[in-house]
Formats: structure tokens, C-alpha cells, sequence
């Protein structure tokens, strides 16, 4: 249906006469007769009765009225919706409890009045959020750009490390480790690491490859993954298992499960997430999110970090 013919046929309605309506929309009134016939014929009814006295509503058109005021205000938000400085900056994160969204809310305490549309888009495929960059789908993406890949990225992208998250271990209070102030990589070769969920075709599948076989530590990603809640549940029960998780992701238990959270030294490996953004991405906002990331890696690169690990191609 033609938006501007539905808009002209409102007009019509609101000001009682085609003059009226095209005098508002600074048409001609022939072009306003046009447009309604032309929305007559798309409706097959006559929204209108016209006679030697002008026009007024059918009883058609009085009926169709109230819809055609929601569409045109659809149509309006709509456009809003996608007007740059209107609408929401749109960044994409792989997960919302991990360190990009945790960054995201606090560059949102610092500005409030930026419209913030955290995504997580379906395919969790690199190659898709590049593709969802550079359509417009989302303004930018969190994702670990190997040097590789960052050498042949579209021409009309651009990226910039911006996180290092360091990797802490998760159990549960029967574990062998659970009462440990640190952890060496040494330390946890004994021990199974479950990351149920873990997908081969993902950056950060091979991120934890690469991670096992550098220092002999099994990651075992094999079983369902049924999610956080779940996750935490067995690790609060069990003396066998472990998992990863960094440093800037935030996740609740129960009091009653007592997990621990334990750094990682001797190296501590690091998960390092970068930005991803059209270089001509006009939206306000971006320039300011790019800005305070850059803010918070320079603060990150001050601090007395031990010795860290990140796979080389991504060095």
C-alpha cells in the first residue's frame, strides 16, 4: 500500500476538502485527486462520495480512517526509527553477561541520554556480523578479529582491539582448586574444563583450541548445553568440573552454591575483543561509544598486569 496515498487520503479526511489537503502537503489538487483514486482502486472501494459540492467520506472511508491514521504514524516511527541522532546506536554482543555488555552499560551510567539497542544476533558466526556491519543491521560488533582476518576485512570496515579479558576459573566449593587464592595453567591440566556449547566454526572455538593444545589443557565442550542457570547449578554440586570464565563478565548464584571465582596466572591467558564499524557509519553516537573504548583500553594498559597470554594470531 502507498504510504503517501494513505497520508493525502488522511489529510483529505482532516481538512474536508482536496484543496484543503493538497494546499497542507504543497500538491497540486489534481495530484491529490491521483493519489486518493489511485488508493481507491489498490482498496477496490471508494473511500469518498464526491458530488457537484465538494467530497466527503464514505462509509468506506469512514471506516478505513482510524487504520489509515495508525499507518501513517507506523510509517513515521518507522522512519524515526532509522533517522540518524533518533534512533538507538545498535551494537551487537555475543552474550549479555560477558565483558562487551558489561562495557556497554557502563558507557551508558556515563551517558544516559544515548539510546543504547544491545543485540545479539541470531547466527553467532563471525562472517554474519560482519555481513550485519555492513548492511546497516547493527552499528557495530564485539568480536575477536585475528590479525589474518583484521588484514582482510571489507574495505568499508574498520577495527580496534578494545578489551583484554582476562580469564578467571569458576567452581564450586568441592573442588580440588576451590580454595586457591590463584591458579597456574600448570594447575588445571589435571582437571576437566567443561564449556558445553563451545562451537567449532566460531572465533571463539578456536580461541579455545588453540588455548588446550598450547598448554595440554583439556577443554571438553561435549554435552547439551542448557544455559547459565544450569551451568552454575552443576558446578555448585560437583567436585570434578570447572569452567572458564572472564574477568569483566558478570554472572549470579545462590548464596547457597558458593562458587568461586579464581584468577589465572603464570600466564594469564586473555580473550582479547575488538570493535567492528563501518568507517562511514554516520550515527552520532558511534563516534562517542568508539571514543570511551578507547578511553577504557588506555586506562586497561595502565594497570600492573602479570604476564599474559593471547593466541598469536591474535597478538
Amino acid at each position: 500500500m502507498d504510504t503517501e496515498a494513505v497520508r493525502t487520503f488522511v489529510a483529505a479526511a482532516d481538512g474536508g476538502q482536496f484543496q484543503a489537503a493538497a494546499d497542507g502537503l504543497g500538491l497540486t489538487q489534481q495530484a491529490v485527486s491521483k493519489r486518493i483514486a489511485a488508493l481507491e482502486r489498490s482498496l477496490g472501494v471508494s473511500l469518498f462520495v464526491r458530488s457537484g459540492r465538494g467530497a466527503r467520506l464514505s462509509v468506506d472511508g469512514q471506516a478505513f480512517l482510524p487504520h489509515a491514521r495508525e499507518l501513517v504514524k507506523s510509517a513515521q516511527r518507522a522512519a524515526g526509527s532509522v533517522a540518524l541522532g533518533i534512533r538507538a546506536l545498535r551494537v551487537d554482543v555475543l552474550n549479555r553477561r560477558t565483558a562487551p555488555a558489561t562495557s556497554l552499560q557502563a558507557f551508558h551510567r556515563i551517558h544516559p541520554q544515548i539510546d543504547l539497542d544491545v543485540v545479539t544476533l541470531p547466527d553467532a558466526n563471525t562472517d554474519a556480523a560482519l555481513d550485519a556491519v555492513l548492511d546497516g543491521s547493527v552499528d557495530a560488533t564485539f568480536r575477536a578479529i585475528s590479525a589474518t582476518r583484521s588484514r582482510t576485512l571489507p574495505a568499508e570496515l574498520r577495527s580496534t582491539r578494545v578489551i583484554d579479558d582476562r580469564h578467571q576459573l569458576l567452581t564450586g566449593p568441592k573442588h580440588p582448586l576451590a580454595d586457591k587464592a590463584s591458579v597456574s595453567l600448570a594447575d588445571l591440566r589435571p582437571h576437566r574444563i567443561w564449556m558445553p556449547g563451545v562451537r567449532s566454526d566460531t572465533d571463539w572455538g578456536a580461541y579455545y583450541d588453540e588455548f588446550g593444545r598450547t598448554f595440554g589443557i583439556r577443554i571438553d565442550s561435549v554435552g547439551t548445553s542448557f544455559g547459565v542457570d544450569v551451568l552454575l547449578e552443576e558446578l555448585a554440586n560437583s567436585a570434578l568440573i570447572s569452567t572458564l570464565i572472564g574477568e569483566g563478565s558478570r554472572y549470579l548464584w545462590p548464596e547457597s552454591y558458593d562458587l568461586r571465582r579464581i584468577p589465572i596466572v603464570d600466564p594469564t591467558p586473555v580473550y582479547p575483543h575488538a570493535i567492528v564499524w563501518r568507517a562511514d557509519n554516520r550515527q552520532p553516537a558511534l563516534r562517542v561509544f568508539l571514543e570511551y573504548l578507547q578511553s577504557s583500553q588506555s586506562s586497561q594498559k595502565n594497570l600492573a598486569l602479570a604476564e599474559t597470554w593471547t593466541p598469536p594470531a591474535w597478538a
